[in-house]
């Protein structure tokens, strides 16, 4: 029997007539989502998870980790929607280094504020929970002088809004309309906040982020908000301490099936193709962050045995060597500045990492140069 997940309200919008899907509430129904069809994928995809938890449990410092997972699925969760922005650009744009494409960095930046609004909260007693002012308050930020920006950054949409086409009359899929929309976001977040039941929490994740693709709630945003969701859940429901995860670059490799899967559902009732396709790629997700992060704690360990072993290494050199994973692109001013210390000292530095090879000079200037820990940003561009 084929499920119905939803339906067609016709209405007028733009002068003609459209029919605007209005998706059933959580979870799904007639007939429930069998756990035949999820019960493997999911214990693999939290293995994958508790694997990723304990090698970056064996890195001395998470935060370095965490520098570097937040900022890629920032840039793949973004690049999704087009920006070109790469992960050089963002570094050089953090070190206060010259970027062209400042736009499209602005966007990243953007995004990892909005991330960071939301996990504080999440993480503060006092703070808001998973909701939808939360989700507003991280839209506004999202928007924020950036492309998008005339288009009600913070507040849900109060015209009807559509996916594909040049209009509604013509689109690939026309969301509910506007004034249905405050009334669905009240049922998800019910969901959310209900008792787990039978669906265990990797399967709910992957169920609300569809859910509000469908909803579509914003004018402006709506694939960023629905990824920045993901990562929020993940770490609601104790699936993972820290946000270690890039799904983003797993759903961009796979864009066309992550779409088509999502209109399945709406179209076809097809949930637990969704729900398959979601729980593979978290577990090769994790899967490709647990390798980075060993492949990354094993450069780091090696250049600083290396910077250890040499005769003229400091103190200065060696404080300047522990913050590159987290500042992998700067100048001496910079460095200066972050180890609170000369300018003389801050070049001897430099200079000693630029001779064991570690960091390279990138302008090929006398004066104002920046300089790059490549061979990090290497791995972490693969």
């Amino acid at each position: 029997m084929k499920r119905i997940t939803g339906s067609y309200v016709t209405h007028t919008t733009l002068g003609e007539p459209v029919k605007a899907f209005v998706p059933h509430a959580l979870p799904p129904g007639a007939p429930v989502l069998a756990e035949a069809t999820w019960s493997e994928r999911n214990r693999a995809a939290q293995m994958a998870l508790a694997r990723l938890s304990a090698v970056a449990g064996l890195v001395p410092s998470v935060d370095w980790l965490l520098y570097s997972a937040i900022r890629k699925e920032a840039l793949m969760t973004s690049q999704i929607e087009g920006t070109q922005a790469t992960l050089t650009d963002l570094f050089d744009e953090e070190a206060g280094l010259t970027v062209s494409n400042t736009d499209d960095v602005e966007e990243v930046t953007n995004y990892l504020q909005a991330f960071r609004l939301v996990q504080d909260n999440l993480r503060d007693a006092s703070g808001l929970p998973i909701s939808v002012r939360l989700l507003c308050n991280a839209h506004r930020l999202l928007l924020n002088g950036v492309r998008g920006t005339g288009k009600q950054p913070g507040e849900l949409r109060r015209s009807q809004n559509w996916i594909g086409g040049t209009r509604p009359g013509n689109a690939v899929f026309v969301p509910p309309p506007a004034e249905q929309v405050p009334g669905l976001l009240a049922d998800l977040e019910r969901f959310i906040h209900a008792p787990a039941g039978d669906l265990p929490p990797l399967v709910r994740v992957a169920l609300v982020h569809a859910q509000f693709e469908t909803i579509h709630p914003f004018l402006d945003g709506n694939g960023r908000m629905g990824r920045l969701l993901i990562a929020a859940l993940l770490e609601h429901w104790g699936l993972l301490p820290e946000p270690l995860l890039y799904l983003s670059g797993y759903l961009k490799r796979h864009q066309s099936a992550y779409y088509r899967h999502l209109s399945d559902v709406r179209t076809e009732g097809d949930w637990e193709g969704w729900v398959g396709f979601f729980l593979e790629g978290v577990e090769v997700a994790a899967a490709e962050a647990e390798k980075d992060i060993v492949a990354l704690a094993s450069l780091v360990a090696a250049d600083r045995r290396r910077l250890l072993q040499h005769a003229k290494a400091g103190p200065a050199s060696y404080r300047l060597f522990e913050l590159l994973p987290t500042m992998p692109r700067f100048s001496v001013e910079r460095v200066r500045q972050a180890l609170s210390t000369t300018f003389p000292t801050a070049s001897a530095a430099v200079k000693l990492l630029q001779e064991l090879g570690i960091v390279t000079e990138v302008t090929g200037q006398k004066k104002n140069r920046s300089f790059s820990y490549q061979a990090y940003i290497d791995l972490l561009s693969r």
